[in-house]
């Protein structure tokens, strides 16, 4: 049976989940704040798209690169430590993209953002779920994963409204400052030694409990041998392609297509951002409901949002401007991401909690290099030859390939929940 919690870890776990969810926001404020001042830049510097769109794909691709690594590191040294590194570092970039005078001032800067970011989102959601039930993996997961497209609205939103009254210089310093602040509170209040006493175990099977899964530490390389884990990274990234895009072309989109002024476009792109987050938040619990009884049910909701995506995007993007176009795009928006929290579920679900970081950080990698880099910078190296619209409406055709993905790994998932075990098992009998 799962170990029952004591009435008192009730409420750190959300403290906990609180900060770290804060945190996030601020990750993506100081990401997201950029696509907001993207006319502004394309002005003053006389930037092409796709030198505006090198400088958001800087920063997914650092944190492609980094994410694994840097989660490794966590898992061994200590993810709270890492997590407060982290923040500082990226909020002191994001203060020198305050301070960048050229295109390639800026870049660096961007570089460093990612640097600091690189393995938050990873390690984050790692130290939230240790402290839950895993019967509320996908929903926590959504929601801190739903965190990036929030933090994104805020971004774009205050981003666009500072921009316009103080400059653009001082959007980049406020989300630094509120970065540092944040880093600070979370240090004060969360320490490893307490997510060790209100730690969550896992003992519903008997090789789990024989096992004494507190004490395991399984090798790096068994994130990579199980098949079903593969096909939850993969559809992972893809499904995130087409929300990457969404994420930092809709301001643009507004401005050239509805003609709205820079302000008015990041606020009404921060609407249907706010709609990304929103729905990752409400297909985890959807879920999360639908995969009480048979957690394999996880796969086919994915599915599902992807399919509906798809459907809504494909079309919105080959139709004339309108409110036609704008439901379908509402539509689309919601579900373009739902596929986040039930990707993270299965990734916890099906690695072991030493390597959980890990697990979870590979997962992000694919994120990042499949959709957050890939997406946004392809859409605008695409629309420089055949314009914004035309290359947008290209981006949901990814779902397809995460569909597929889904669907081999529905396939395979009690192969891999044998395997877990058996690996489980296997490291109980050696040395810790």
């Amino acid at each position: 049976m799962p170990v029952s919690p004591p009435p008192q870890r009730r409420i750190y776990p959300w403290v906990v989940a609180a900060l770290a969810f804060a945190l996030l926001l601020s990750d993506y404020m100081s990401r997201q704040v950029l696509s907001a001042v993207f006319p502004m830049l394309k002005g003053e510097w006389d930037l092409s798209d796709s030198q505006l769109a090198s400088l958001t794909s800087i920063v997914a691709l650092m944190v492609g690169l980094l994410t694994f690594p840097l989660s490794v590191i966590a898992d061994r040294f200590g993810r709270v430590r890492s997590l407060v590194i982290m923040a500082v570092v990226w909020s002191v970039a994001t203060l020198m993209c305050a301070l960048a005078a050229s295109y390639e001032h800026m870049l660096i800067a961007r570089f460093f953002v990612g640097v600091g970011e690189a393995a938050y989102g990873s390690v984050g959601i790692a130290v939230v779920l240790s402290v839950f039930s895993p019967r509320l993996h996908s929903s926590l997961s959504g929601a801190f994963m739903a965190g990036g497209s929030f933090g994104s609205v805020v971004g774009v939103a205050l981003g666009g409204v500072i921009a316009v009254h103080l400059g653009w210089r001082w959007s980049f310093t406020a989300m630094a400052v509120l970065g540092l602040i944040l880093a600070a509170l979370f240090r004060a209040v969360v320490t490893e030694k307490r997510l060790d006493r209100y730690a969550v175990r896992d003992e519903s099977s008997a090789v789990a409990a024989a096992a004494n899964v507190a004490k395991i530490r399984v090798p790096i390389s068994t994130l990579f041998t199980n098949s079903a884990v593969w096909c939850a990274y993969i559809a992972g990234g893809l499904q995130m392609f087409t929300a990457a895009v969404l994420l930092s072309w809709t301001p643009s989109f507004f401005n050239r297509y509805y003609g709205l002024e820079p302000a008015s476009a990041a606020g009404v792109a921060a609407l249907f951002v706010l709609l990304v987050g929103t729905g990752m938040v409400v297909c985890g619990v959807i879920t999360d409901r639908a995969s009480r009884n048979n957690p394999s049910n996880k796969w086919l909701s994915a599915v599902a949002f992807c399919a509906i995506a798809l459907v809504c995007l494909g079309m919105a993007f080959r139709i004339e401007t309108g409110g036609l176009q704008l439901t379908l795009l509402a539509i689309g928006a919601f579900f373009s991401a739902g596929t986040s929290g039930p990707t993270a579920a299965m990734v916890a679900g099906l690695t072991h909690e030493s390597v959980r970081s890990s697990a979870l950080g590979t997962l992000t990698v694919a994120n990042n290099i499949l959709g957050l880099a890939l997406g946004p910078y392809v859409i605008g190296v695409l629309a420089d030859s055949m314009g914004l619209m035309d290359s947008l409406a290209l981006a949901p055709v990814f779902y397809v390939g995460a569909i597929v993905a889904l669907l081999l790994g529905y396939r395979v998932y009690p192969h891999g929940l044998r395997k877990l075990a058996a690996q489980s098992a296997r490291y109980a009998q050696q040395p810790a």
